[in-house]
C-alpha cells in the first residue's frame, strides 16, 4: 500500500528548520590566505586611516579661502613657504595668502585644507606661485580617518573577501583573520540503474548524473566535495554509505531513493543511524516534493530527488544556499540578494496552491523588453536545464501567472 508523504513543510518551514543548523566554526588564517574566505566577525579599526589628512595629488597645500575665484583669467598669488616632506609632518602653519609644496601622500600641514594640482599652478619665481583655479574646502585631500576611524567596523562579519578586503586589512596592519569554515560536503547517488559514466548504458540504464552537478552545485556554494559514487538499492548497503560519508562530512547529499516507493530506502536508512532526526519528508515546492532532510548532531542529511532536473533546482533554491549558511553567509536565503533581472512572462503558467513553483525560464530581449521564456519539459530532462537562464517563483497562494506580468527571474 502506498504511503503518505511524511511531515511535508512549507519552503519557509524547511528554511527554519535548516536555521536550526550552526554555521561552522572559524579558523584564523593569515590575510596571505584569506582570499575567498567569509569573515566570522567584524573587523574593527584600531587606528584611523588615513592616520592624519593627505594630498591625493602633486601640488601645493592651501586654504581653499586664499584661492576662492581663482581662474585662468584671474589667478590667484599665494607666497610659498617651503616644501612639505612625505616623510613626517609640517613644522609650520599656513597663514592666509601662503601655501606649501606638497606630494601625493603628504600630510596637510595645519591651516590648509585642499590641495591644487601642479598642472594649475606656475612658480613666477621668489617663492610667488600663480593659482589658475579655485577649490572647494577638502578637494584632493584624503581626510583623517576617511577610510577608517578607530573603534569603527571597517568590514562586516560575512563579507566575502577579495584583494580589496584584504587590502584594507593590509592597510591597517592586520595579518591573521577568523573566517568561517568551508562545508565539507559528501555525495551519494542511488538506484540500481543508474551506471557509471564509464560505462555503456543498455534499455532500463542511465549513467550518474547527480553525483557531478551536486558536486559542482557545492563547490560553487564555497564548499568542498567528495562524490562516494553509486550505491546500490539495499537497506544495508545504504546506510553503510551515509554512515560513512556522515562521518566525514558536514553534510551529505544523497540523490534518488527520496520517493514514496517500494524500494525508496533513504528514509528508512536514516532512522537506523544512531543519533539521526528525520525533520521532514516531503516539502511544497515543485520540482523536488519528496525532499527529505534529517540531522545528526549539527550534520545534516539531505535525500533529494533523483531526476535530475529536480535535483539541480531543489539545489539552486535550497541547497547552495544552505551550504553558504552553514560557510557564515547569513543573508544566503534572501532571494533579494540573489543575481536577478525583472522580466515580462511571454506566456500563461498555471501553478497548484499550496505549493511553491520554480519555473525554469529562458530570457531574451525584444524591442527593448526583457522576456522571460518558460522552459516547459519533465524533470528527468536535462535540456530544461541546459536552455533555462534561471527560474522564476510562483508563490504558494498563487494559481499562476498571466502572459505580460512582471516577474524576477533568479538567474543560476
Amino acid at each position: 500500500m502506498k504511503k503518505d508523504f511524511f511531515n511535508v513543510l512549507s519552503v519557509q518551514e524547511f528554511i527554519q528548520a535548516l536555521h536550526s543548523f550552526s554555521p561552522l566554526q572559524a579558523r584564523t588564517v593569515s590575510i596571505e590566505e584569506a582570499d575567498g574566505s567569509v569573515l566570522a566577525n567584524d573587523i574593527i579599526a584600531t587606528e584611523d586611516l588615513p592616520l592624519a589628512s593627505r594630498s591625493c595629488m602633486d601640488g601645493y597645500a592651501v586654504n581653499a579661502s586664499s584661492v576662492f575665484g581663482a581662474s585662468e583669467a584671474n589667478p590667484a598669488y599665494l607666497e610659498s613657504v617651503g616644501d612639505i616632506d612625505i616623510e613626517k609632518p609640517a613644522s609650520f602653519t599656513l597663514q592666509s595668502g601662503e601655501c606649501a609644496g606638497i606630494v601625493t601622500g603628504g600630510i596637510l600641514p595645519d591651516g590648509a585644507d585642499a590641495v591644487i594640482m601642479v598642472e594649475h599652478t606656475e612658480s613666477l619665481g621668489a617663492g610667488t606661485i600663480e593659482i589658475r583655479k579655485s577649490l572647494a574646502p577638502y578637494e584632493n585631500v584624503m581626510l583623517k580617518g576617511e577610510d577608517a576611524t578607530t573603534g569603527n567596523s571597517v568590514l562586516a562579519a560575512g563579507t566575502r573577501m577579495r584583494p580589496q578586503e584584504i587590502g584594507m586589512l593590509a592597510a591597517l596592519g592586520i595579518q591573521n583573520v577568523a573566517v568561517t569554515t568551508s562545508p565539507k560536503v559528501g555525495i551519494i547517488s542511488t538506484g540500481d540503474e543508474l551506471v557509471s559514466i564509464e560505462e555503456t548504458p543498455v534499455v532500463g540504464q542511465v549513467r550518474d548524473v547527480n553525483s557531478y552537478t551536486l558536486a559542482a552545485c557545492a563547490r560553487r556554494a564555497g564548499a568542498t566535495a567528495t562524490a562516494y559514487g553509486l550505491v546500490e538499492d539495499q537497506l544495508d548497503s545504504l546506510q553503510a554509505a551515509l554512515e560513512k560519508a556522515l562521518e566525514e562530512n558536514d553534510v551529505v547529499f544523497l540523490s534518488g531513493g527520496s520517493s514514496v516507493g517500494v524500494r525508496d530506502l533513504t528514509v528508512s536508512a536514516i532512522e537506523k543511524i544512531e543519533g539521526a532526526e528525520l525533520i521532514n519528508h516531503g516539502v511544497a515546492i515543485s520540482p523536488g516534493k519528496p525532499l527529505i532532510l534529517a540531522k545528526c548532531g549539527n550534520k545534516a542529511i539531505w535525500g533529494l530527488p533523483g531526476q535530475v532536473a529536480s535535483a539541480q533546482v531543489v539545489m539552486f533554491i535550497l541547497g547552495m544556499p544552505f551550504l553558504r549558511y552553514l560557510g557564515g553567509d547569513t543573508a544566503s536565503f534572501d532571494q533579494t540578494q540573489w543575481a536577478s533581472k525583472q522580466a515580462i512572462i511571454s506566456r500563461n503558467v498555471a501553478s497548484k496552491p499550496g505549493r511553491e513553483d520554480y519555473v525554469r525560464v529562458s530570457v531574451s530581449e525584444k524591442d527593448g523588453t526583457t522576456v522571460a521564456t518558460p522552459v516547459l519539459g519533465k524533470s528527468g530532462l536535462l535540456k530544461t536545464m541546459l536552455q533555462a537562464d534561471g527560474v522564476v517563483r510562483i508563490g504558494a497562494d498563487s494559481e499562476g501567472i498571466y502572459e505580460g506580468t512582471p516577474v524576477d527571474v533568479l538567474f543560476f
